[in-house]
C-alpha cells in the first residue's frame, strides 16, 4: 500500500496539471511557463496571415433576388438618398428593402408618400413602429388603434426595436417587460391584419456575460460601453419574457431578429421554432455565428428552411456578399468582414437552390402581404 502512495500522487499531480489547461490542452507543453523574446502585440495588432491555400469563390451578387427584412433607412427618404441606396441594391441584387424604421402616424405617412411618389416603385417598404414610452393604464388600446391605422396607411409589418425589456419603463419607473400583458392589444391587432411583427428583444449573449479575457466579444463591448448589459435585466429572464408573450398570441406571426441570439445555440433555436409555429428568424448580424459551424447550419436551414429569412440590418452594400458567399459555396477559411464581432474565419453553408430561394424571397413574399411579387422568378 506504501509503494502505491507515491504512484497515486503523481497521477493526482497529472489530473490537476490537466485541470489546469486551456480548453483543448490535455497536458501542458514545451512552451508552458516560456514568456515571448519580443514585446506581444495587443489584440488589435496580431494579424497572422494565414497560409493556407484552398479553392476561392468570392459571390458578388446573390443568385436569386433578395428581399431584405431588416434594414433601417431615414423617413422618410429624399431622392438623393433613395439612389444612393437603389446602387447598392442593384449591385447586390436586392429587389426589396424592408425599412423597419418607419416610425408612426404623421412621418409614416409621409414615408409611404415618398416612396409612393419615387421613380423605384415597390422596391422597399416600411414598417410601423411603436413609442412605449409613459405605459399605464389603457395604453395598449391607444397604442393599437394607432397601429391599425399605420398599416391602413401603408405599413407593411410592425417593428419592436430592442428598448423593450431593456430600457423602456413604466408610467410608474418599473421596468417594461416583454410580456406585460398591457401591450396584448398591439401583438392582436398585428395578427387581426396579418401583419408580421419583426421583434428585437436582447443583444448577444456574450454583452450580458463579464468583461474579462474569456468573453469571446471583449473587443466589441471595450469598444462601445454602451453594448454591455452586466447590470439589470439578464439575458435569460429577456428570452423567458419574449417566449412567453409568443406563446400568448398563437395568431401573430413573429419573426425574431438575429435569429432571436440563438444562432450561437442551434438545438435551442430549432426547440424554439418546433414550440411556436408563429415564430421565424431573421439572420441578421449574425453571420459569423453560420459561418463558424457549417456542417450544423446547413442541416439547421435545410430542416428549418420555411422559417428562416434573409436581412442584413446596417446598410453596408459592401458587406452583403460576404452573406451571399457563406449561404451559397462551401469556401473554407476565409475572412469575416468586422473582426470586432469575430476573431475566427468564415465557411460555407452550400446551401441547395430551393432553400437560397426561400431564404432570399420566398418566406419573406408568403409572410409579408404588402411586398410586390413582381421582378421575382415564379
Amino acid at each position: 500500500m506504501r509503494r502505491a502512495l507515491p504512484f497515486l500522487g503523481a497521477v493526482l499531480a497529472v489530473v490537476a496539471l490537466g485541470a489546469q489547461q486551456p480548453p483543448g490542452q490535455i497536458r501542458p507543453r514545451p512552451a508552458e511557463g516560456r514568456q515571448p523574446e519580443f514585446p506581444p502585440p495587443n489584440i488589435r495588432e496580431y494579424k497572422p496571415k494565414s497560409l493556407l491555400v484552398t479553392p476561392q469563390h468570392p459571390v458578388p451578387k446573390a443568385k436569386y433576388p433578395v428581399v431584405d427584412i431588416h434594414s433601417h433607412q431615414p423617413t422618410p427618404i429624399s431622392a438623393a438618398e433613395y439612389d444612393r441606396v437603389m446602387k447598392g441594391m442593384e449591385d447586390n441584387n436586392l429587389r426589396i428593402l424592408v425599412n423597419l424604421s418607419g416610425g408612426s402616424g404623421s412621418q409614416l405617412r409621409r414615408g409611404v408618400e415618398a416612396l409612393r411618389a419615387s421613380r423605384y416603385k415597390d422596391r422597399m417598404v416600411l414598417f410601423a413602429n411603436v413609442n412605449f414610452r409613459d405605459v399605464g393604464a389603457g395604453f395598449g388600446a391607444k397604442a393599437a388603434a394607432q397601429l391599425e391605422a399605420d398599416i391602413k396607411a401603408g405599413a407593411t409589418g410592425l417593428k419592436i426595436f430592442k428598448d423593450l425589456g431593456m430600457f423602456d419603463t413604466k408610467r410608474d419607473g418599473s421596468r417594461l417587460k416583454v410580456d406585460d400583458p398591457e401591450l396584448d392589444p398591439v401583438w392582436d391587432v398585428c395578427g387581426r391584419m396579418n401583419v408580421p411583427v419583426l421583434i428585437h428583444i436582447a443583444e448577444p449573449p456574450a454583452f450580458f456575460d463579464p468583461l474579462d479575457f474569456n468573453n469571446e466579444r471583449w473587443l466589441e463591448l471595450a469598444l462601445y460601453p454602451d453594448r454591455r448589459h452586466q447590470t439589470g435585466v439578464r439575458f435569460e429572464t429577456l428570452m423567458t419574457e419574449r417566449n412567453n408573450m409568443v406563446k400568448r398570441h398563437p395568431n401573430t406571426k413573429f419573426i425574431l431578429a438575429h435569429f432571436g441570439w440563438h444562432a450561437n445555440d442551434l438545438a435551442r433555436a430549432g426547440k424554439l421554432l418546433d414550440e411556436n409555429p408563429n415564430v421565424y428568424y431573421d439572420v441578421a448580424a449574425v453571420l459569423y455565428d453560420f459561418g463558424r459551424q457549417p456542417r450544423a447550419s446547413h442541416e439547421f436551414f435545410i430542416k428549418y428552411q420555411d422559417r428562416i429569412l434573409f436581412g442584413k440590418d446596417s446598410y453596408q452594400p459592401d458587406e452583403y456578399p460576404y452573406y451571399w458567399r457563406v449561404f451559397e459555396t462551401n469556401d473554407e477559411y476565409f475572412d469575416y468582414y468586422r473582426d470586432y464581432h469575430a476573431f475566427w474565419k468564415l465557411y460555407g453553408i452550400g446551401l441547395p437552390d430551393p432553400v437560397l430561394k426561400k431564404l432570399y424571397y420566398q418566406n419573406a413574399l408568403k409572410l409579408t402581404p404588402g411586398l410586390s411579387k413582381a421582378g421575382f422568378p415564379q
